[in-house]
């Protein structure tokens, strides 16, 4: 792990992993599973589906909404589970950016769920399975700045936030 935590700056970071990835000195904290969902643009032949296996998006151009790093890493590690690498036609740095591409045709997307709180009225979400990419959210704590009673209020903050922040059904569609 690098960043703010490992350079002395803070004692706790909210970070993405797709693997356990703390240690030297970290304890990590699991706060939520944040799976990803199809976002197609209405009309799509797969959009009038309750749930899209994976392999079914195999041959559609896509939108990306990460350029690189641990958010993306679900989205290639499933979609090569699934028997096939992602096409993608564009990108962008953000999640309403990447809604407007899909609904204006683009490609279609596969977007963690809470990157959808705010839906395009041009798009569909649909639940993605076999399998279902997840993004792991945790907080990293410096080990030594755990018995602080700020910090232990703050991670649970965190989880109580995070148990509110996930979908209340489980469900990603419309």
């Amino acid at each position: 792990m690098r960043g703010p935590c490992t350079r002395g700056r803070a004692d706790l970071a909210v970070v993405v992993q797709v693997r356990e990835r703390a240690g030297h000195g970290f304890r990590t904290v699991h706060l939520l599973d944040d799976p990803y969902a199809a976002v197609l643009p209405l009309g799509h032949p797969l959009a009038g589906k309750e749930v899209i296996d994976l392999n079914e998006l195999a041959g559609e151009q896509r939108v990306g909404s990460e350029p690189s790093g641990p958010c993306l890493e679900p989205v290639i590690d499933s979609c090569a589970a699934a028997g096939f690498s992602p096409d993608f036609v564009i990108q962008s740095e953000d999640y309403a950016t990447a809604q407007g591409f899909v609904a204006a045709g683009l490609g279609v997307g596969l977007m963690p769920r809470l990157g959808l709180r705010n839906r395009h009225p041009g798009v569909v979400v649909r639940p993605v399975r076999n399998p279902e990419p997840v993004r792991v959210i945790s907080a990293a704590a410096r080990e030594t700045a755990l018995e602080q009673p700020a910090l232990r209020g703050l991670l649970d903050a965190l989880r109580d936030a995070a148990a509110t922040a996930g979908p209340s059904d489980g469900s990603a569609a419309d």
